[in-house]
């Protein structure tokens, strides 16, 4: 694995194949509550990101505490993130998660720096923060506490309940620093979401935490994304998905097609020859031309999700803060208000 740009010494003899392991700051850790995975402790020596200027996001730093997500959602579009770690983007992706320990510690110390601007940091833009090992190394409270401390602005987008831990961290935030919290619902069957996104919580529990997010006097939007063609994209699946996110509270919700990244396409595919075969010649055909679905399918889905945001009134009344579908000539974007897909 390359683990150079995160490294604090020289790795040693004794490394794991594969993992050059500085002598005493990294070690991979396995237990039976998390049967089957690996967690990968690495010392960082940065913890914010910056983006690229020529980067549509419209943010310009973002934190990744952990690599890997035990989420293991089959249309993950960060699982090529760890083919540079010589990992594999499958069931690696799902099982061999990297772990920065020290995240909050080097933030609260790169946001003290007299050149920090205070722009904005996003959360959730790569692996998920509140994944199932946030519960065991708790870095996320930290974190919290550093940007808020620092009067920084920040956004968490997630799946994982485990979000309501911090609910009150994030509200004595909010009374300092603008916060955006936003859950990520792609999935409203709870048999289809179990396979697909198998380590995610069902959607009612993501939906109460929206409504305990809210409860709390902050906002919190709903990302229906992505929506699946021909799995969840039916009106009435979307009727009710919103329904039941209107119910929630929920400030707003925004939508996109599933997008297939490379090294996505071929995992989500096999999910698909296995669970849902006969959809296989009809993926092939709208995912033909690349990442996104067609121009056609796109156009189709916008022309039935727009009403129904605006008959729940879920519309998003200001700036989004994660990125839009890229700009393209042939394939335009399916939302105007298209987001990231976290996923």
């Amino acid at each position: 694995m390359r683990w150079d740009a995160q490294k604090l010494t020289a790795g040693d003899g004794n490394a794991l194949p594969g993992l050059a392991k500085p002598a005493g700051l990294v070690r991979s850790v396995q237990t039976p509550e998390f049967a089957g995975m690996t967690f990968h402790e690495v010392l960082a020596k940065s913890a914010l990101n910056h983006v690229h200027a020529s980067s549509d996001m419209p943010f310009t730093w973002t934190i990744n505490p952990y690599r890997g997500c035990s989420h293991a959602c089959t249309y993950c579009f960060a699982r090529p993130t760890h083919a540079y770690l010589e990992l594999n983007a499958g069931e690696d992706f799902d099982k061999q998660v990297v772990v920065k320990t020290n995240v909050a510690e080097v933030l609260a110390r790169e946001l003290a720096r007299p050149s920090w601007e205070h722009e904005l940091v996003a959360l959730g833009t790569n692996t998920d923060p509140y994944q199932r090992a946030e519960g065991r190394y708790q870095l996320m409270p930290g974190i919290i506490e550093a940007l808020a401390a620092s009067r920084t602005p920040f956004s968490v987008l997630t799946k994982g309940t485990l979000l309501r831990r911090d609910i009150p961290k994030l509200a004595d935030a909010a009374r300092h620093v603008s916060v955006d919290v936003a859950m990520s619902i792609a999935v409203y069957d709870d048999e289809l979401q179990a396979s697909v996104e198998p380590g995610t919580p069902t959607a009612t529990a993501r939906l109460a935490t929206v409504k305990a997010v809210r409860e709390a006097g902050l906002e919190c939007g709903v990302f229906l994304m992505p929506i699946l063609p021909y799995l969840t994209d039916s009106t009435e699946q979307l009727d009710d998905a919103l329904r039941r996110v209107k119910a929630s509270g929920a400030s707003y919700a925004l939508f996109s097609s599933l997008h297939l990244k490379p090294g996505v396409k071929p995992w989500f595919m096999m999910w698909l020859q296995r669970e849902r075969p006969e959809l296989l010649s009809v993926y092939n055909r709208l995912y033909a031309r690349g990442t996104y679905a067609s121009a056609e399918y796109r156009a189709d889905l916008a022309e039935r999700v727009r009403p129904l945001l605006r008959a729940y009134g879920l519309e998003r009344r200001r700036a989004v803060r994660f990125e839009p579908e890229p700009r393209a000539t042939s394939q335009p974007a399916s939302s105007a208000t298209a987001a990231l897909p976290l996923f």
